[in-house]
Parts: structure tokens; C-alpha cells; sequence
């Protein structure tokens, strides 16, 4: 896909952020199995005014990780003013900047962010035309259908993103007070992408290449964004890119499995240190032997794992 900007992309899928799991060993897993876009977690455009160190950690991305987009999220239009010159005086601007209108975790609610903005349509829009003024990369905006089954204002929030110049938007199908239950509404993303003129990315429900081709082709979204389907595997993007360039797909070997695993934990050990990565490693290794033979047993032993040395001999012995 090519926004009406300058960003060429290479795969129909991106990976959608998902705070604590889409940190960059993850991205960069995706980006070698195929993955077209990336966004980091959420940041807080507070936190790079305050010079928050843990903030500014989040940015951190490799050259494989590209276009690469950072999502920011609060409630004044001017903080997201400051931030992004900040980013600009330390030359940290990346491909482009995401804000972040669809989170429906009740800390970043409670504060007035994420899917709560949508209860303010005139605000979504100064927060764009604000990040706007100052960017000089694209600006894009991730929503939901709304904040409520009785106030699904999707198509409205859309329309004012993209009247205040935003350059292309994700719509998640979930209204805010659904959370991650129920299911994506397609027809909505399908109104959105009537409604504007600029490039939707539809998210919700993508767990393999059929749901990605069904949600293409019912709503006429541009790409898909992937999250939770991308958990334990990676290898969707790898699916949905060999379904459109017409390639035969052939599912990830045993052996193949047990490489992306023990490569998952080396990096994040690497770039968070073997105590915090082995922590975190332990999610999502037991995204990866979900579905396996005798997974609970095995989960129980990754749970139990204190050492990089102990959850790598534990991956080489998953067949």
C-alpha cells in the first residue's frame, strides 16, 4: 500500500501495538517473518515532555523494523506540540507519528486518553491538527468503532481526523466498552473507509490469512493491522503475504518453531536484561505451545524457568 504521503509498504499486514507485548525483540520477529509496518507500544507524549528515560525506551527499533511508527497517546493538543519538537531536537523522529484514540485500559481512560477521546470528536480533531503543525512525517490515528454500542461515532471521529489533516487511520472494530470481547465489526470499518478519502487499516479478529482476506475484501480496507493473532504466531504475516503474492504457505516445522522461540528469548534478554527478559519471555513462549500436546505441563516448567540457559532447554526439548 502507498498512503497519500510518501510511505511505501511492503505487506498488506502490520502489527498492531499491544502495550507490553510489542516491544522491539517482538518486531523484530515479525519483521523477519514478513510483517509490513510497525508501531511501538504506547508513549506517552507526557512522558517524553518529562524526559522519562523508561518513555524515551520504548522507541528503541532496529533497521528491520520499517516503516516504523511511534504511538503516542494523552489529552492536550499542546503536549502533543511539545513532544513531537522535542523528538525533532534530538533527531529522534521516526517514519511516522500514530496517536493513540482506541486504548481501552482504564489507567489511560481514567486520564481522559486513549478510546476516551472518542467521547470528544472536536478534541480528536485539534489533537491532530496540533500534531499536525509540527510533524514532519505522516500523522495517522488509531480509533475504535466507538465508546459505547450506543454511541458507535467511528465514522464521525474519522472524518474529523482526516479534516484536520491526519494521513490515514486504523479502525479497530471493538467499541471501547467491548474491550477484547465480543467480535470486530466489520460493517463499521467498511462505513469508515466509505467515509474518507485517506488509507484505513482495518484491526479485530485477524487470527489467519482468510480472516485478513475477508476483512480486505468486506470493507475494502487498505491493510490490516494484527495483534493478538500475531501471539505465539508470528508466522501470519509470512501466511497473509504468500496468499497475495500467490505462493503456496508452508506451515513453520517443529524445528523451525523451536528456532523463533529460543531466537525470541535471546533478544529479549539482550535488550532487557536476562532477569526482566526471562520474565517477560515466559508469555510468550506460552503463546507458542498453546495448541501443542501436553501444553499445560509444559507451560507449568516456562513458568518455572529462572534462567535464559533453563527456558532455551526447555524450547530445544518442544517437539
Amino acid at each position: 500500500m502507498k498512503s497519500h504521503n510518501f510511505l511505501k509498504i511492503n505487506n498488506k499486514a502490520a502489527l498492531a501495538p499491544m502495550a507490553g507485548i510489542t516491544d522491539r525483540a517482538f518486531r523484530e520477529i515479525c519483521a523477519i517473518l514478513g510483517a509490513g509496518y510497525f508501531t511501538s507500544e504506547m508513549i506517552s507524549a507526557k512522558g517524553l515532555i518529562y524526559n522519562s528515560e523508561k518513555t524515551y525506551n520504548l522507541m528503541e527499533h532496529s533497521d528491520i523494523e520499517k516503516p516504523f511508527a511511534i504511538q503516542l497517546f494523552g489529552n492536550c493538543p499542546s503536549d502533543f506540540i511539545k513532544s513531537i519538537e522535542l523528538l525533532k531536537e534530538k533527531n529522534m523522529i521516526p517514519d511516522v507519528i500514530d496517536i493513540n484514540m482506541g486504548c481501552p485500559a482504564k489507567k489511560i481512560v481514567k486520564e481522559n486518553s486513549g478510546s476516551a477521546l472518542m467521547k470528544d470528536p472536536k478534541l480528536c480533531g485539534e489533537i491532530v491538527k496540533a500534531a499536525k503543525s509540527v510533524s514532519p512525517v505522516p500523522v495517522t490515528v488509531k480509533i475504535r468503532a466507538g465508546w459505547s454500542n450506543n454511541n458507535k461515532n467511528a465514522k464521525e471521529v474519522a472524518l474529523i481526523c482526516q479534516d484536520n489533516g491526519a494521513d490515514a487511520i486504523t479502525v479497530h472494530g471493538r467499541t471501547k466498552e467491548q474491550g477484547y470481547s465480543g467480535s470486530s465489526d466489520l460493517q463499521i470499518i467498511k462505513e469508515v473507509k466509505q467515509s474518507v478519502k485517506i488509507p484505513v487499516i482495518g484491526n479485530g479478529d485477524i487470527t489467519c490469512a482468510e480472516n485478513a482476506k475477508r476483512m480486505l475484501e468486506e470493507t475494502g480496507c487498505d491493510m490490516v493491522a494484527i495483534g493478538r493473532g500475531a501471539m505465539g504466531n508470528p508466522w501470519i504475516f509470512k501466511e497473509i503475504k504468500c496468499l497475495y503474492e500467490n505462493k503456496p504457505y508452508i506451515p513453520p516445522s517443529p524445528s523451525e518453531k523451536q528456532k523463533i522461540m529460543i531466537l525470541h528469548i535471546e533478544k529479549l534478554c539482550l535488550y532487557k536484561g536476562e532477569s526482566r527478559g526471562i520474565k517477560e519471555a515466559r508469555k510468550h513462549i506460552a503463546s507458542y505451545i498453546k495448541n501443542i500436546t501436553g501444553a499445560a505441563e509444559l507451560r507449568a516448567k516456562v513458568f518455572s524457568a529462572n534462567s535464559q540457559f533453563e527456558l532455551i532447554k526447555i524450547c530445544q526439548n518442544i517437539n
